[in-house]
């Protein structure tokens, strides 16, 4: 089946616009989906210029969005040309961001679209624009008024990590870690690896100690909290093993030997995956009800506008984004 994506294009001032035209010139990318491109004509016009190449906009009126195929442009008015400012944090481009994901998430809630692909977001923009939440996923999860349970997924080709703790600092990590906590991770990841095609996807679980805390030596958090949820995962038949020491996890990982890591903080796994393949990284929203992807890395406002922005991480998460909205369609099918 023939996925629908709606494509937004991130803070204007970045390299998303760029990223998005040369995305649309990918062997392959228009034949895997039907794309609705969300936002701004003049947005999407700079960005083939900065590409240095053409874009057609075929552009539609909300009514006919149900209808559409092939590649869609549906308009908004939510940011001048004149107020883009290339490589700068603005109120206006964090505006545009948040009106353009808006209406994709709508679309997405009422059925129109099956996933959301957004290029990079700047946090600072986006905050003073009135994001008014930990972070975009936070804020999408609110938008969508989805209460369970949620959390940011990163995927490096075919390995994916999440984490129990995310953006707390490092001395408040081992008394926010729990139970509860690491089960909940586990079964986000093990849904989302469900959801992009894999099928008894092998789980492994991050210490949180040096050396998986030794026995006890270096601490009991492996013997007390990790290893009791891992057992009672695999008493539900769940392929997930550890906790295993941080620093050899990924190095199964990097062999293949696993499909997703479940780290105790963040840059636990962020620094491993990000040194594994950083133009290839891709950040899922996981658990939303709604596929929504985004590659990794940044707006990069250091060669915004320069025309040599990697556009890698970009159809990674694009093709990663159509294969779950297959899945889901697969299984609303069934």
């Amino acid at each position: 089946m023939r996925p629908r994506i709606s494509i937004v294009p991130g803070d204007p001032s970045g390299i998303g616009p760029e990223l998005i035209a040369k995305l649309l010139q990918e062997d392959g990318v228009r034949d895997a989906a039907d794309i609705l491109l969300v936002g701004d004509a003049h947005l999407w016009q700079r960005g083939a210029e900065q590409a240095g190449t053409d874009i057609e906009l075929n552009s539609i009126d909300e009514a006919d969005v149900p209808g559409f195929d092939g590649l869609g442009h549906l308009d908004l008015a939510t940011i001048s040309p004149e107020a883009v400012q290339v490589s700068e944090v603005t109120v206006a481009g964090g505006t545009t961001s948040l009106r353009c994901l808006d209406k994709a998430l709508d679309l997405a809630q009422a059925g129109h679209v099956d996933g959301v692909l957004f290029a990079p977001f700047n946090k600072a923009a986006m905050t003073a624009a009135g994001l008014n939440a930990e972070d975009e996923h936070r804020y999408m999860a609110r938008y969508l008024g989805f209460t369970g349970y949620h959390s940011e997924i990163n995927v490096l080709d075919e390995l994916m990590t999440t984490r129990v703790t995310s953006h707390i600092g490092l001395k408040d990590v081992a008394s926010n870690i729990d139970g509860p906590g690491i089960e909940r991770a586990i079964e986000l990841a093990h849904a989302t690896l469900a959801r992009s095609g894999k099928t008894r996807p092998h789980v492994a679980v991050a210490a949180l100690n040096p050396h998986a805390g030794d026995n006890g030596k270096f601490g009991r958090e492996e013997i007390d909290i990790i290893e009791p949820v891992v057992k009672a995962c695999q008493k539900r038949q769940m392929n997930v093993t550890g906790p295993w020491p941080s620093d050899t996890v990924f190095l199964k990982a990097k062999r293949g030997e696993v499909d997703a890591v479940v780290t105790m903080y963040h840059d636990q796994g962020q620094i491993a995956i990000k040194l594994m393949g950083f133009e290839r990284g891709v950040t899922v929203a996981g658990g939303l009800p709604i596929p929504v992807a985004t590659p990794a890395h940044g707006t990069a406002f250091d060669i915004a506008g320069k025309g040599i922005a990697n556009v890698g991480a970009t159809r990674q998460a694009f093709d990663l984004l159509v294969r779950m909205a297959r899945n889901v369609n697969s299984e609303i099918a069934a």
